[in-house]
């Protein structure tokens, strides 16, 4: 959500310089406005700016050239139906604005009460204030159309402001709650994250991620963002490997594909009846998918293993075929000691309870 102004440095003469800023308000929500007074402003300054009707108070967050490029690549347009910015916050207006936020929490809570007795589907986020106590914006989420024509009466006549609904989506309103996610770092939406693009399940089978809605899912409850981060460098890796759509024929039986490691670019193959997983490199793949094309059916998938993956194979099948019988002598190894670590402990505590006995007698 914060810029670094790379240009602050840059001494550009005031008539040269870029009237637009963009200025910061709660959630995170941006918008453009005209410095047309030429306020001497850094970022981080709190302004009072122009809204439809009254003022709110807002924190410079950009300014100068690169609020050019933002707007260009959010296509706002630059021209006279832009607001203004009437002055700098004094600790009068800032006092007022502290005022107007301690309103927010008890005026939502309240209006939850009366979505709940109107028995309205619809769940409420969040409530913002105007700075001037004139306008407040009620934000909520629905999977369905809602009339909230008497919730506005009730809230209006309730509270005493101009009451403006706003729907957002699931993502928006996680991006405005924030939290913790599984990685263990802060929402990626309330952070930095400012577009939502669609993420589909076929994102995560490019990936190889089992498809668990448990660990997919965000805390909007759609599909998580990152996703995407590296969905690309996957597609690139994935096509230069063969799609394998039907099992490959050997002399030993037909093997059907289980997992595929991508960047490693090794495919695992297995038999009906064996347990075994073959690595196969994906070159190899492709000789035995054009050797099938052919009618060609090689002996089986262990000749065209590679010799370190051969010999791999064969330290782990004989590795399981030793194991049971390493742990049984394990158990039986170990039982003995125990017994006689326990009878040793046991004989001293006797010696230790009948000495004093003894000195008394």
């Amino acid at each position: 959500m914060n810029v670094f102004d790379w240009l602050s440095d840059m001494d550009i003469p005031v008539a040269q310089r870029f009237d637009v800023l963009e200025v910061k308000f709660k959630g995170g929500r941006k918008e453009y406005f005209r410095n047309v007074n030429q306020l001497d402003l850094t970022t981080g300054d709190f302004v009072v700016c122009e809204m439809q009707s009254g003022y709110h108070i807002g924190m410079v967050s950009l300014q100068g050239e690169l609020v050019r490029l933002q707007m260009k690549r959010k296509k706002v347009l630059v021209n006279d139906d832009l607001k203004v910015i009437y002055r700098v916050a004094n600790e009068k207006d800032l006092e007022k604005h502290t005022q107007t936020i301690a309103r927010d929490l008890p005026v939502m809570y309240r209006s939850r009460e009366i979505i709940r007795e109107l028995k309205l589907n619809m769940k409420l986020s969040d409530v913002e204030f105007q700075s001037d106590n004139t306008k407040a914006t009620f934000y909520y989420s629905s999977e369905e159309r809602v009339d909230f024509r008497e919730l506005i009466k009730l809230l209006a006549s309730e509270f005493r402001v101009r009451v403006e609904m706003r729907q957002i989506s699931l993502r928006q309103e996680a991006s405005r709650l924030g939290g913790l996610g599984s990685c263990g770092r802060e929402l990626c939406c309330s952070t930095w994250l400012t577009d939502f693009k669609s993420i589909s399940t076929s994102a995560a089978r490019y990936q190889n991620l089992s498809l668990n809605p448990s660990k997919l899912s965000g805390q909007c409850g759609r599909l998580k963002c990152c996703l995407n981060y590296e969905l690309e460098t996957y597609m690139d890796a994935l096509s230069d490997i063969p799609s394998v759509n039907a099992p490959l024929k050997t002399k030993k039986g037909n093997a059907f594909l289980q997992k595929t490691d991508i960047f490693k670019r090794i495919m695992y193959f297995g038999f009906e009846k064996d347990n075994n997983w073959y690595p196969v490199a994906v070159d190899k793949v492709r000789e035995i998918l054009d050797m099938n094309k052919k009618g060609i059916v090689p002996e089986s998938l262990e000749i065209m293993l590679m010799p370190e993956m051969a010999l791999a194979q064969e330290r782990k099948e004989a590795g399981s075929l030793n194991t049971d019988l390493e742990s049984l002598d394990r158990k039986y190894s170990e039982s003995p000691q125990k017994k006689k670590k326990k009878k040793n402990r046991n004989n001293r505590n006797k010696n230790r309870n009948q000495s004093p006995k003894a000195e008394k007698s």
